[in-house]
């Protein structure tokens, strides 16, 4: 009698634990046809701030492509042929991400999250190359210094005007971050979800791109510290978000055109080794391109990119184009960038005329 009650209850458990693992299994689905994607734009024109107390710091350039067609240019920083350096102030909002019981009972919240230094999130990507100028980025014997990534990889760019020596002291960096109040997204059924992640072990969150940006406008507007003299920087942790499908690691834009539009820019952290979005990767992709088309109007003549978005072309190279650079311990994945050539630019203008920063690419766009 006993023995059979013991059957009974065990027969219990297994089909009890048979359905919890159904229903974990539906709670975080697998994601179809997933795709590592990055966006930008189109300017939202109709947001443009209205007399801005100041705009960002930018210059104008222009260059015949091979097509003999005239390019014209708005990037951050100052000119390098001017030598003259540029610090652009930053403020971190991030974004905790809730999906509630009926859509993954999950989560993600950047500013809470540890990594494996023990850091948050939020406070390793300030520990990271994109801040912090403790890497030193020598690219085919020629040392471009010891600075932030991005910094090192724009006068690689132009290393033509910065290699000399009065100009050296050319640099575009980003200020130390200020980190201003955490906001929140509950994600509702049919806007995301919890899903595994495609890319790697683990799960990530989903969301709608289009309420995704109209959620940052609000923050924006919250915050007097925002204004276009500054990069606001939207930090997510293990999502992605979506645009008809899966998967998009992060985007800039900005509302309104240069010289007086207020650009800003948002990156996912995906702590899951392999993954798309690798920690900083999708951070290093975004800023990159913020640097060299910040109001996303920098039209070129290629057949892959109808703005000049300098990260695109690598992103789907081994590892998603990045590569492993240590700091304090930690090994962080910096996505490469493309060069001015690469659109149909001066070779010339680049460090060893290459066309991306590291020698990663071979040909000029299709269309070129």
């Amino acid at each position: 009698m006993n023995k059979r009650i013991s059957v009974v209850v065990c027969a219990a458990l297994i089909m009890l634990a048979c359905a919890s693992f159904a229903v974990a299994q539906e709670q975080y689905p697998d994601v179809q046809n997933a795709k590592p994607m990055f966006v930008a734009g189109p300017n939202h024109m109709e947001l443009a701030p209205k007399r801005p107390a100041a705009n960002l710091t930018q210059w104008n350039g222009t260059f015949t492509d091979l097509t003999h067609r005239t390019i014209n240019f708005t990037m951050v920083g100052n000119d390098p042929a001017t030598g003259v350096a540029s610090t652009i102030p930053v403020y971190i909002i991030p974004i905790k991400m809730v999906y509630p019981a009926n859509n993954g009972n999950k989560t993600f919240d950047p500013a809470t999250a540890t990594v494996q230094n023990g850091l948050t999130v939020v406070n390793n990507i300030i520990a990271s190359p994109i801040f912090n100028s403790g890497v030193n980025f020598t690219q085919g014997n020629v040392n471009l210094g010891t600075t932030q990534y991005i910094d090192a990889y724009q006068r690689g760019n132009f290393w033509k005007f910065v290699k000399k020596k009065a100009n050296r002291n050319y640099h575009v960096l980003l200020g130390t971050p200020t980190v201003l109040a955490e906001q929140t997204i509950t994600v509702n059924q049919g806007q995301g979800s919890v899903v595994n992640n495609p890319f790697a072990s683990g799960l990530v969150g989903t969301y709608d791109i289009n309420l995704f940006d109209s959620n940052l406008q609000k923050f924006m507007k919250s915050f007097s510290q925002i204004n276009p003299g500054v990069l606001p920087l939207f930090v997510t942790y293990d999502v992605f978000l979506t645009s008809g499908g899966c998967c998009i690691g992060g985007y800039h834009n900005a509302n309104g055109a240069q010289p007086g539009g207020q650009t800003y820019s948002h990156a996912t952290y995906v702590d899951q080794p392999g993954s798309f979005s690798q920690d900083v990767s999708a951070l290093s992709h975004e800023i990159g391109e913020w640097m060299d088309d910040p109001f996303v109007d920098n039209r070129v003549n290629c057949n892959d990119n109808s703005i000049m978005e300098n990260g695109d072309p690598l992103e789907g190279r081994s590892n998603y184009g990045g590569f492993p650079y240590s700091l304090n311990g930690f090994t962080y994945n910096l996505q490469s960038l493309v060069f001015i050539g690469y659109f149909g630019g001066p070779k010339a203008d680049s460090v060893h005329k290459w066309l991306s920063f590291q020698n990663d690419e071979s040909h000029v766009c299709p269309g070129q």
